[in-house]
């Protein structure tokens, strides 16, 4: 039988494992001090102000929109070539996903076609930067602008990607990543959606963990206090420490 090669095989080393390791030996496994950890020095990697970690891209798509205010009776548009995930996502927040067709040279989102495609219905827009290609971001800003709507990048093949200077996460309102198996960087499942709005990160980070005022980290350790309140209908979406103990050694290799 001829050798079976893998689509893409994790790049994991002894470092990653090592702090996988030191994770279990730490006592705390769930969202945590390396979490957090994570999410600072990614912040600082690609430039943006915040960066909160989520169990998967899909789930960050999904609290993105959420944080934005699409809901039923509004339309999103997106492009037909991609992860099921961009579109789904917009379901998910009760909202219509509008597709739209990609250009011929790049397979990314057409501006022209997009402003066609815009109505009084339309919240947002989720640009897909194929195979880590950053979209044609100007054209599609100057439409978002012009209409009111919030750009939500799908960044999920594009790191460490870059438009015309810019480091992709730090050029729209927020940016979604993916840490899947196949990733540039991993984290076996995982995500971060990254943002420089106080507000937003706020309620990505409320909205990610159950809606809740304090996650465990704020409930459970000596300087904690296990009061919380329930602030919004929120989601199980945060990120494990074990994920983040790969993703931390993984981002310093990237």
């Amino acid at each position: 039988m001829a050798e079976y090669i893998p689509f893409c095989r994790p790049d994991i080393t002894e470092a990653e494992i090592e702090e996988v390791v030191a994770t279990l030996r730490s006592g705390w496994i769930t969202t945590g001090p390396r979490t957090k950890r994570f999410e600072e020095e990614f912040a600082r990697r690609v430039g943006a102000r915040h960066a909160v970690a989520v169990s998967s891209c899909t789930a960050g798509l999904h609290l993105a929109l959420v944080a934005a205010g699409v809901g039923p009776g509004d339309e999103v548009v997106t492009t037909p070539y991609t992860f099921t995930a961009s579109a789904a996502a917009v379901l998910h927040a009760g909202a219509r996903p509008v597709l739209v067709d990609v250009e011929d040279d790049t397979a990314n989102l057409d501006p022209a076609r997009l402003a066609r495609a815009v109505t009084a219905r339309t919240k947002a827009i989720i640009p897909v930067h194929i195979a880590g290609h950053p979209c044609e971001m100007d054209g599609i800003q100057s439409i978002a602008r012009e209409k009111g709507l919030t750009v939500i990048e799908d960044a999920a093949h594009s790191l460490p990607a870059s438009y015309r200077g810019k480091s992709v996460g730090t050029i729209s309102p927020m940016t979604v990543f993916s840490f899947y198996a196949t990733k540039n960087l991993t984290t076996g499942e995982g995500g971060m959606v990254t943002t420089d709005d106080d507000a937003l990160r706020d309620r990505l980070a409320v909205f990610g963990y159950h809606g809740m005022s304090r996650d465990g980290w704020q409930r459970y350790t000596a300087k904690g206090s296990w009061y919380y309140e329930i602030l919004e209908d929120g989601f199980k979406y945060n990120m494990s420490d074990l994920q983040a103990a790969l993703g931390l050694v993984q981002l310093r290799r990237l």
